[in-house]
């Protein structure tokens, strides 16, 4: 027992000697660092107080400390900010699923706000507002050189309200006015439908009703089919969807896979990286899914569409994603504000780090752009109704088909006004109807396998 304590103490003996002697410089190289700190902090008070004594009109303190601490955050990257407590009230309210303003996830680029995404069934979807769209006005004030935050004030107002934004977007020649009327944003995370027999689940935002809202849309759609044996599959419908909390990202993933990670963060520290692990049980028993993603599909979606994208749990359909590969935490400062502080990465269970690259679609599927000209809409109907082939059954005398029972003839109607049903979808929504057609292709290879 000596031996092993003099041995622990001439290790520490020894390690204080050679600190001894390198300690000078090291101690010199800290106190010229601190040195330059306190000179930097020096400076920025010399010009905070010749701003309040000397500018041109009477500047609010809260004001100035407020701006100069956003301006710290904002050089970081576009999602690190201070949030005043009304921003951080506002934040805490929109995780709950309610809150009022347009319906649009925003960030910064070249001096303006970029659309992420619009939110289903809010003002900003309803006038027309799509996912790269670039706001330069507001109400005829011009946005350049403004902070975000700045700018996300100049959109809010009282429910009801006109707002008159002006938009760039790509594709289109001139800028153009889109007039929106302020509203009360009611959030529901997931919405389901049948569509032939599979389920569809339109995820428009992780908030804390997500991954319960995904389990009772799941179930209605089961139910609806008539159990679990009669589902072909699951589309995740992520298209426009900015993303939200992380958990939920995670738990919405951990729902349809048994085992694996399903992402990691890591930040400047190793000891502070995390890995997050799914838990056996997949709700829809190994059943196919396809993911649809958009250049509106951010953050803990791209999460969800990497992780099943990883395991080949999923195939991912749509458009590059937007490509927020980063994590934020939320830090409560004192005056009831808070800093938003990008902290890690987050990366998929391969290793890849989605960071301004996005996710990648496994089949890339854009989106036809619908014409608005009522013209050139009523004459593709027309030549819809034109291209409709009389067939065998529409003439008059056609003898019957002897090959089926009464049953199985009713059972082959019902399958074929299925197929009729999915096929409108495609005027509707070409990306979705492409998704159900590849769950419906898997499903009879499955079946047809020995």
């Amino acid at each position: 027992m000596k031996k092993l304590i003099l041995a622990a103490t001439a290790g520490t003996l020894a390690g204080a000697l050679f600190t001894t002697q390198v300690a000078g410089p090291l101690i010199a190289e800290n106190a010229a660092h601190e040195s330059s700190v306190y000179e930097q902090l020096d400076l920025f008070g010399d010009i905070f107080e010749r701003i309040r004594g000397q500018y041109v009109e009477p500047v609010e303190t809260e004001k100035l400390i407020e701006a100069a601490i956003n301006g710290m955050l904002t050089s970081l990257d576009p999602h690190s900010a201070y949030l005043s407590a009304k921003d951080f009230e506002d934040m805490q309210v929109q995780t709950k699923g309610e809150f009022g303003g347009l319906g649009i996830e925003v960030t910064q680029e070249e001096g303006f706000v970029k659309v992420i995404s619009p939110m289903d069934d809010t003002p900003a979807a309803d006038a027309g507002i799509l996912a790269g769209d670039y706001i330069t006005h507001v109400n005829g004030e011009a946005i350049m050189g403004l902070t975000l935050d700045e700018s996300v004030d100049l959109m809010r107002g009282p429910i009801g309200s006109e707002i008159i934004i002006t938009v760039v977007r790509k594709g289109t020649a001139e800028p153009f006015d889109v007039s929106i009327i302020r509203d009360t944003i009611k959030l529901t995370a997931v919405k389901g439908r049948v569509v032939g027999k599979a389920a569809v689940l339109r995820i428009t935002t992780f908030n804390d009703q997500t991954t319960s809202g995904l389990k009772t849309e799941l179930d209605k759609a089961i139910e609806e089919l008539g159990g679990i044996d009669n589902l072909e599959g699951v589309v995740l419908d992520l298209r426009n969807n900015p993303g939200g909390l992380l958990n939920e990202a995670i738990s919405v993933s951990d729902a349809f896979l048994e085992t694996g990670e399903i992402v990691s963060t890591r930040g400047r520290n190793q000891q502070d990286d995390e890995r997050f692990n799914a838990m056996a049980g997949d709700l829809v028993n190994g059943k196919p899914i396809v993911v649809l993603i958009n250049g509106g599909s951010a953050s803990a979606s791209e999460i969800v569409a990497g992780a099943l994208q990883d395991h080949r749990r999923a195939i991912v359909v749509g458009t590059k994603s937007f490509g927020k590969g980063s994590v934020q935490q939320l830090v409560p400062l004192k005056g009831d504000g808070a800093m938003r502080l990008t902290t890690a990465r987050y990366y998929t269970p391969s290793g890849r780090s989605i960071q301004a690259l996005g996710v990648s679609p496994d089949i890339v599927v854009q989106q036809p752009i619908k014409s608005i000209d009522p013209e050139a809409v009523e004459a593709e109907d027309k030549a819809k109704e034109v291209r409709r082939l009389t067939t065998e059954a529409d003439l008059r005398g056609a003898i019957s088909n002897d090959s089926m029972t009464e049953d199985e003839k009713k059972l082959y109607q019902e399958e074929q006004a299925m197929a009729e049903e999915a096929a409108k979808l495609r005027d509707e929504d070409y990306q979705l109807a492409y998704a159900v057609d590849i769950l419906k292709g898997l499903t009879t290879i499955a079946q047809a396998a020995p």
